[in-house]
């Protein structure tokens, strides 16, 4: 087992026993699902590399790299600028352990040979590669044994982590300024659930977070954002790109998503706005004319409403069509023309009535409301009192205008203490 920091600094000796330079780096070639090591870095410039077809051995005890050429021969080579560079690219960069759904900083590299390559295959993400580094791990280990203890080796395999973003990402900044990257596939990414994904890009820095963005489908990175503190959310929304950002946007509820654009600087709250798609954008805009502590500005136009005039059937045969989401048909609005609202229907009274009955016959009439100018305080207790899912917000002639969901009502209600220690559905 050879890991990167037992390599930094040793001496290269060529065919002929004659010093050829100390190591200074060690680069590799991103390939799946291991980089392999293409050569040493020698030169102070880092202009000129060793390739590693030209190392014989690598001895641990004296740190001494040996060559099958002399130096006059690897003198020419040019480091090629598709290349990684461990050292300067890779040490001390955050990775994401997709097993443990964690952040982690890698504090040593784990190098391996196999079918005559050397590959990049693990990070030392714990404390002996800290200790290695120092040249203090067999003190740490003897140490260790004095106490009845043992200093575990803590290794990510590196086919969960990114191998590095490849030229310039944002602005013509050079490969070493990328922090590491998570690399997951589509299909492997899919299989997180939005919260655990949260959960990690929250504990990554703002270009990270985009790198990790960058990875998932719209429709995967608008639940991922969904599930995130709104702080967190304007932070990645901020450092995206606006294209990108609207396309997102879209796939979430207007009510989230007019909360982040009020957050935004408003010439970027409208350039995004500009790029999103007419329909979705008139809803968001039609959010952000509220006050944000009212009925208004927690509701959500996201709702099932049916004209009155169905029968039950044609009501079934509505819903299929529409294929609401889950979370927007806990109750079916009835509405007149004019978008009055005259009842809500039960899903269960609908399915088992008579295919002709009118739904006027079978809605319920007396519908609890709020009203758009009502507070978060007077909605969160119309919810409480009355045991809803979801109250309809009207507007002063009974238009329906949205609906306020009990969790969007607590989450403005609750103090943050207290909404850190209920579980992430509410």
């Amino acid at each position: 087992m050879l890991f990167l920091t037992e390599i930094l600094g040793a001496e290269v000796i060529d065919v002929r026993q004659r010093r050829a330079g100390t190591v200074r780096d060690v680069t590799v070639r991103v390939q799946e699902p291991y980089p392999v090591v293409t050569g040493l870095v020698t030169s102070r410039r880092g202009e000129l590399v060793i390739p590693w077809s030209r190392v014989r051995s690598f001895a641990a005890a004296t740190r001494e790299v040996a060559l099958r050429a002399s130096r006059e021969e690897v003198e020419h080579y040019q480091a090629d600028p598709r290349d990684v560079w461990l050292a300067r690219d890779v040490l001390d960069k955050q990775v994401v352990d997709t097993d443990g759904r964690r952040v982690v900083r890698v504090n040593d590299l784990q190098l391996a040979e196999s079918g005559g390559s050397m590959l990049l295959v693990g990070a030392d993400i714990g404390l002996r590669g800290i200790l290695r580094r120092l040249g203090m791990e067999g003190i740490g280990k003897s140490l260790a044994r004095l106490f009845g203890r043992d200093l575990p080796m803590v290794l990510v395999s590196w086919d969960v982590v990114d191998p590095i973003a490849q030229g310039t990402t944002d602005g013509g900044a050079p490969p070493g300024d990328d922090a590491v990257r998570l690399r997951i596939s589509g299909s492997r990414i899919a299989k997180l659930h939005p919260a655990d994904i949260a959960d990690i890009v929250e504990e990554l820095g703002a270009k990270e977070r985009r790198a990790v963005f960058d990875t998932l489908t719209e429709e995967v990175a608008a639940d991922t954002l969904e599930e995130m503190e709104l702080e967190d959310q304007v932070s990645v929304i901020e450092h995206m790109d606006a294209e990108r950002a609207s396309d997102i946007l879209e796939e979430m509820p207007p009510d989230e998503v007019a909360d982040i654009l009020t957050e935004l600087p408003e010439d970027r709250a409208q350039q995004i706005l500009g790029l999103m798609e007419k329909e979705e954008a008139e809803d968001v805009q039609e959010l952000l004319a509220y006050e944000e502590d009212t009925a208004g500005g927690l509701m959500t136009t996201e709702y099932v409403a049916v004209p009155d005039s169905l029968t039950a059937q044609e009501t079934i045969e509505t819903l299929r069509r529409m294929e609401p989401e889950a979370e927007q048909i806990y109750y079916v609005f009835v509405v007149d023309p004019e978008e009055h609202l005259q009842g809500v229907l039960s899903l269960r009274d609908l399915i088992v009535a008579p295919p002709e009955k009118p739904i006027r016959d079978i809605m319920i009439r007396n519908v609890v409301t709020v009203r758009v100018e009502d507070g978060q305080k007077e909605v969160a207790a119309v919810l409480s009192k009355y045991n809803l899912l979801a109250v309809p917000v009207v507007d002063q002639e009974y238009r329906l205008q949205g609906v306020v969901t009990v969790d969007d009502a607590l989450d403005a209600v609750l103090p943050e203490s207290v909404k850190r220690k209920l579980p992430r559905v509410f």
